[in-house]
């Protein structure tokens, strides 16, 4: 008798559990149709949308490889014509590598106001990563060395002095040579100085930090006997 109670109770438990799904159902059924289909619509798109990009980047990459084969075959216009294109075109690294290659191009035949130009515009946009964009920033700046004021060189490469910055070797030293140019000796000895405090700096460029040093020291003790020193020329 126990037994047949507990499975009548049981039939009416299920009962009423059907029954407060199919209530739910009818209120709620169509909410829950459109919610799937929201989740299919957006796992499809995010699917295309990564196909999509790895097969913009395979194609990209490949132009710019054929690119390079139309330089390495001496055919320079034909080349310039294709990078050109990429970098138009594609926002991946390679419209990076091939903005890169056109403002050294540039640079290479003279035309250092089209170069810089060049290198700014890939430092400052978003194609390739952040790497591609500080070594940008850091060809402008060179070739802005010789006509840059002392304010533009600060602008130019303060951000790529940080220690974290791949960088900054280079970086501190041409703020060093932009300080010394522009007659700021104690910038440039601090630059300097902070050269030779990095064990990451390259040892060529320890040498040239020394150099510089030295240079600066003998210019303090020239001003300071009002003579240069016997060694000065």
């Amino acid at each position: 008798m126990a037994d047949g109670t507990d499975t009548f109770i049981r039939e009416v438990q299920e009962e009423l559990r059907r029954e407060q799904l199919l209530r739910i159902w009818q209120r709620y059924g169509t909410y829950l149709i459109a919610a799937v289909v929201l989740l299919v619509l957006a796992v499809a798109g995010y699917k295309y949308l990564e196909y999509y990009r790895i097969s913009t980047a395979e194609a990209a990459g490949a132009s710019y490889r054929a690119a390079i084969a139309l330089s390495e075959q001496g055919k320079p216009e034909d080349a310039q014509k294709a990078l050109e294109g990429i970098a138009g075109k594609s926002s991946s690294g390679y419209g990076a590598l091939a903005g890169l290659r056109l403002a050294a191009a540039s640079a290479k035949a003279g035309k250092t106001a089209e170069a810089v130009a060049g290198f700014d515009a890939i430092a400052k946009g978003s194609a390739g990563d952040e790497l591609l964009r500080d070594h940008a920033a850091l060809q402008a700046a060179m070739l802005r060395l010789d006509t840059a004021d002392w304010t533009e060189m600060q602008n130019r490469l303060n951000d790529l002095t940080n220690d974290k910055n791949a960088w900054r070797f280079s970086a501190r030293e041409l703020l060093g040579l932009a300080a010394y140019k522009a007659g700021r000796t104690a910038d440039a000895r601090k630059t300097f100085e902070q050269l030779l405090g990095d064990q990451g700096t390259p040892p060529s460029m320890v040498e040239r930090a020394q150099l510089m040093l030295n240079v600066l020291t003998e210019a303090d003790v020239a001003k300071g006997t009002g003579t240069a020193p016997a060694n000065a020329k």
